[in-house]
C-alpha cells in the first residue's frame, strides 16, 4: 500500500489544483477567467495555485495584450502532463486495491 501512495503527487492533492490540471488536461490553453469561472474559485485563490503549478513547472503561462486588454492563458507542460497522468494512475491504482 505504501508504494501506492508514494504515486501520488503533492501538487495535486488540492480540489483546485486537481481540477486546474483537469481542465488543462483536456483543453490545449485556457484563460485565466476560463479557468476561475469553471472552478468557481476568487481571483485570489485561482491565482495563488496557478502559481504554485507554474513554480513546479508543471503548467506554463503566456500573457499578451488583445487590442488593448492583457490575456493571460495557462497550458500544462509536458513535464505537467506525465505528472498528472503518473498522479491518476496512482489514484486508479489505490482505488482497485481497496
Amino acid at each position: 500500500m505504501k508504494a501506492i501512495i508514494e504515486g501520488l503527487n503533492k501538487n495535486f492533492e488540492n480540489r483546485v489544483r486537481l481540477g486546474i490540471m483537469s481542465a488543462l488536461m483536456v483543453n490545449e490553453r485556457l484563460e485565466f477567467n476560463a479557468l476561475k469561472e469553471l472552478l468557481g474559485v476568487t481571483d485570489g485563490n485561482l491565482a495563488s495555485h496557478l502559481k504554485a503549478l507554474e513554480k513546479h513547472e508543471l503548467i506554463n503561462v503566456s500573457k499578451q495584450f488583445v487590442g488593448r486588454k492583457p490575456n493571460t492563458t495557462y497550458g500544462a507542460t509536458d513535464f505537467g502532463r506525465e505528472s498528472f497522468k503518473k498522479h491518476l494512475a496512482a489514484l486508479e491504482e489505490l482505488l482497485g486495491g481497496i
